[in-house]
């Protein structure tokens, strides 16, 4: 029957208990799994209490159980382990708390653990978070490093003395966090958030080895979508080489170790420099190389262009002296020395004509060595000169 109730007639607070309590008495009997968050034994007490938490989310609840069973299980009841319960829930009025009255309880076996992995693994592959598509690239020369890491822990040492080793300008952005327990998941998130929103180069999540159930906090699916959703490259170094939890497989790198990581995220200045001094030999020899080559070519070149200028040469003073031995056997200089002649008048014309010369004029004759003068005269005093 509903509880009717108004502003003027309100329910007493033991009446709304006393029906929460009847409500959820009758219940019936569940399985619970979690991770155990609280747990202060409670020597010689007959019941034990435990504060269970889910192992995505922050959500917790209040179990009792007797002592022997929690004294019966195997390996002993610790915080952050992984447990299932059965049993009922129970409302206690008078305090106003529920919780959860355990009729059984026991570890989650390892074989669970990995069969629940695995599923897991399956799932988010099957939605592409693993997908070599997805993988963001590290850069060659990060100038600001976030890590996160235990507090105090020789991953963090490893990673920073490392890395500082191969680069000393390393710039480190820290985040000292639970790596392991029931915090682990929410701190390892939130400072992933603070990172992820301070623009850094890369993101290095890091912890030592540790036992499968040590690492579970890695493979925690919360965790894994906060990292699918990073905009900045993300390196996995967690364990050690053979152990894989799965932010190996959503990470765009993986380090089988911290100190590995050091190795990745950041070159080493003596192997760059050693290269960039190989580089520089290597240059020198080649460019000497080079210059060798084309000083010979260009020996080679002005050996063959002098050859070919003195062949030109050659050639073309054969040719002046063929003409000038042309020009000289057309000249009158040439027509002279077989005995021809060239008479010219007083005024220095050439005579062509006999009317160019009167009687009695005298004449210019050139011949091939020396100049004669000569007087025209009547053609028979000519003969007569001749006879005489």
């Amino acid at each position: 029957m509903a509880l009717e109730t108004s502003e003027q007639s309100p329910a007493p607070v033991r009446v709304i208990s006393t029906l929460l309590h009847d409500y959820i008495g009758r219940l019936s009997s569940i399985w619970v799994e979690g991770q155990v968050a609280q747990f202060k034994p409670r020597p010689g007490a007959s019941v034990q209490f435990i504060t269970l938490r889910d192992t995505d989310a922050e959500f917790s609840l209040k179990v009792m159980v007797s002592s022997a069973l929690v004294g019966a299980m195997n390996p002993p009841l610790a915080e952050g382990q992984r447990i299932i319960i059965y049993g009922r829930f129970d409302f206690w009025a008078k305090q106003g708390s529920l919780q959860i009255v355990a009729k059984e309880i026991r570890a989650v076996g390892i074989g669970d653990l990995l069969a629940q992995l695995e599923a897991l693994k399956n799932k988010l592959a099957a939605e592409g978070l693993f997908s070599a598509d997805r993988k963001k690239p590290i850069p060659f020369l990060p100038r600001r490093i976030g890590l996160i890491t235990g507090r105090q822990s020789d991953a963090m040492h490893d990673i920073l003395v490392n890395t500082r080793n191969r680069w000393p300008a390393a710039d480190f952005e820290i985040r000292e966090v639970a790596v392991q327990g029931v915090s682990a998941v929410p701190e390892v998130t939130q400072a992933l958030t603070e990172l992820d929103s301070l623009g850094l180069d890369v993101i290095v999540i890091a912890r030592g080895g540790g036992s499968l159930e040590d690492l579970l906090p890695f493979s925690n699916e919360t965790l894994i979508r906060a990292v699918s959703r990073a905009s900045t490259p993300i390196v996995s170094a967690i364990g050690h080489e053979q152990d894989s939890p799965l932010l190996d497989f959503v990470a765009d790198l993986r380090a089988s170790t911290p100190t590995d990581a050091a190795k990745k995220i950041v070159p080493s200045l003596k192997e760059e420099q050693l290269l960039i001094e190989e580089l520089r030999q290597r240059t020198t020899r080649a460019v000497n190389a080079q210059l060798d080559i084309h000083s010979i070519k260009i020996r080679e070149t002005r050996k063959r262009l002098q050859q070919i200028v003195i062949h030109l040469l050659d050639s073309e003073a054969r040719t002046i002296g063929h003409l000038r031995t042309q020009v000289r056997s057309l000249s009158p200089a040439a027509t002279m020395e077989r005995g021809y002649s060239i008479v010219l008048t007083a005024a220095g014309e050439i005579v062509r004509e006999e009317t160019q010369v009167a009687i009695g004029g005298i004449m210019d004759i050139r011949i091939a060595h020396g100049r004669l003068r000569a007087l025209r005269v009547e053609p028979h005093q000519a003969e007569e000169g001749s006879n005489a």
